[in-house]
């Protein structure tokens, strides 16, 4: 006869004192960090509540057929909206351990931004855009998170009283993208008031170019015909393009091996450091001593690989309850940057015979490809950052160039063999969203107003869009472009 099948009860881990398990049976990582955020400001109500949308579109309206002020309390936050930055980075293992030796896989490389190439960024493609909507969580930290700003109270014309929304409130609280220990001792700390005053002459001039790969297509004059009576259909186009950080370069790493230089970077984290003063979204960058060296790198998924749109406008985008809003912050990322690398991609003229050819090739675009590498120059730069004869200070930057220029009067592009008539140029665009929307810092219709009002418009996108626009320009001064195609 067969045996019954047993059950043995599994251990229970009783806990008379609490609610929840045990702190004696959590492993350790897990000591002390709360099961769901919370703080302890956060008030336990309803689980639901379906008439509370109701209820807050009436608050305005019954308040001020009463005659009286709306509660500051009406509007209870929502549970675990006052978390911290519990599921922030944070660091823990030691990156000391970097090592200028080569080998192993490849740097991690950013697609162009076709859908298809977009797909693949999930697998390591750094700022494919696909691949970037699972990480649009962790980049939050770029965008508002909520906290304590305030849209402020207005006059009512008719009861002539005043309506303190209070409990609608802007909150613009923005958390740093790396959690700070307790136990971190202060080295030094800078104010943006002494930041703004530093100042070095630098000759740019007298930079030098160290190492050049890659190619360019020439750009097509015929986009600068377009306007809004004229408009051209944004085109998807699958290429490859790297975007890899300064110590997963294997140029840079050659080129420190070499001892060419003691400060290694790119000029996109370049650019943003330079420009802290007029950012507002939070941002950090790693830096790595080794052997005397330094690397300034960028963290992987971070807001380095991505656009902000209205970042300095009075009053920016701010996040959304609703999940498919397409005027976020994180969207509006996404959305710029998709156009961004898919835009450049479109206005050049495909042709390998007509292409500018730097000295090497790609170091980033293995035989293994599919598909086709994308127009791209990487200009390797040494600037003598030196401030005297005995203290030497050598900077090298990898700066990117989009497509070369062709044509009278547009430069001296100072590579080997080119031509006078050609000039390398970088291609950017600007996004344009809802002008209805909160965040477009009160933009008119650009449909309207951009044939006929040009010059206002770019005075508007150069208050809205400072850090961005000074980020580019600092791109094209590295990298000595004498044309920005925007």
């Amino acid at each position: 006869m067969a045996e019954s099948p047993q059950f043995i009860l599994p251990p229970i881990h009783d806990n008379p004192d609490a609610w929840g398990p045990s702190p004696t049976v959590l492993p350790t990582q897990f000591k002390d960090i709360p099961y769901a955020p919370f703080s302890k400001s956060d008030k336990i109500g309803r689980i639901v509540d379906w008439n509370a949308e109701s209820a807050q579109s009436n608050l305005g309206t019954n308040a001020h057929q009463r005659g009286f002020r709306a509660n500051r309390g009406s509007t209870r936050e929502a549970y675990g909206a006052g978390q911290g930055g519990t599921f922030a980075y944070f660091h823990d293992e030691d990156e000391a351990s970097f090592n200028l030796v080569g080998g192993g896989t490849g740097p991690n490389r950013g697609g162009a931004g076709g859908l298809m190439g977009s797909n693949r960024g999930a697998r390591g493609r750094g700022s494919n855009l696909r691949g970037t909507t699972a990480r649009g969580r962790g980049m939050g930290g770029r965008f508002d998170r909520g906290g304590a700003g305030r849209r402020g109270g207005q006059w009512s014309r008719g009861g002539g009283s005043w309506k303190g929304d209070w409990g609608d409130r802007n909150s613009r609280i923005r958390e740093s993208t790396v959690v700070i220990g307790q136990d971190w001792q202060v080295l030094e700390e800078i104010e943006f008031s002494r930041l703004a005053k530093l100042r070095l002459e630098v000759d740019i001039d007298a930079a030098e170019d160290i190492s050049t790969h890659g190619f360019l297509y020439e750009y097509d004059r015929a986009y600068d015909r377009i306007n809004t009576k004229n408009p051209q259909p944004l085109q998807i186009l699958d290429r490859s393009r790297y975007h890899p950080t300064a110590s997963e370069d294997p140029i840079i790493q050659e080129l420190a091996a070499q001892n060419k230089a003691h400060v290694f970077t790119t000029d996109s984290v370049l650019s943003l450091l330079m420009c802290a003063t007029r950012s507002v979204y939070p941002w950090d960058i790693v830096i790595t001593k080794e052997g005397g060296k330094l690397f300034l790198d960028k963290r992987e998924g971070g807001p380095f690989d991505f656009l902000s749109v209205n970042e300095n406008a009075a009053d920016p985008p701010a996040e959304s309850d609703k999940p498919d809003s397409p005027n976020t912050p994180s969207a509006l990322s996404l959305e710029a940057t998709f156009i961004n690398q898919n835009f450049a991609l479109q206005v050049v003229k495909e042709d390998s015979k007509t292409a500018y050819q730097f000295k090497n090739p790609n170091p980033f675009y293995g035989p293994d490809e599919t598909e086709p590498c994308a127009s791209a120059g990487l200009r390797y730069r040494r600037f003598d950052l030196s401030l005297s004869e005995d203290e030497e200070m050598m900077l090298i930057i990898r700066t990117e160039v989009d497509a070369v220029l062709r044509g009278p009067n547009t430069g001296n592009a100072k590579e080997q063999g080119a031509p006078d008539e050609e000039s390398f140029i970088t291609i950017r665009t600007l996004n344009e969203f809802d002008s209805n929307s909160q965040g477009s810092g009160g933009a008119p219709n650009w449909r309207t107003k951009l044939d006929t009002q040009r010059v206002a418009e770019a005075e508007r996108l150069c208050r809205a869009d400072q850090c961005e626009l000074i980020q580019r320009m600092g791109n094209r001064a590295y990298g000595d472009r004498p044309g920005l195609q925007s």
